[in-house]
C-alpha cells in the first residue's frame, strides 16, 4: 500500500502536504484538499513537516526511504485501511 515512491513524493512536496489513506489507497495530497468532499474521511499518516523532522536529513538515503516506507506500510496495515 505505502511504497517508496509515496515517501519520495512527500519529500518533494510543499510543507502543507500529507500522506493519507482513503478507501484502501495511499495518496500524497495538499492539506487544503483534505477539506474537500473527495478526501472526507481520509486518515493522515504523515505530513511533509513531520517527515522532515523524522528524517532529520535534507537528503535521506535510499535505505532510510525504504525503512520509512516499510514502517508506514505496517502502520497502514494495522489500521485496517
Amino acid at each position: 500500500m505505502i511504497s517508496e515512491s509515496h515517501v519520495r513524493e512527500l519529500l518533494a512536496a510543499q510543507d502543507d502536504t500529507a500522506l493519507v489513506l482513503l478507501e484502501g489507497r495511499a495518496e500524497v495530497v495538499d492539506a487544503t484538499s483534505l477539506d474537500s468532499d473527495d478526501y472526507r474521511g481520509a486518515a493522515v499518516l504523515l505530513t511533509r513537516g513531520d517527515l522532515a523532522d523524522r528524517l532529520g536529513a535534507a537528503t535521506p538515503s535510499e535505505h532510510e526511504i525504504h525503512e520509512l516506507a516499510a514502517t508506514l506500510d505496517a502502520m497502514a496495515s494495522k489500521t485496517g485501511a
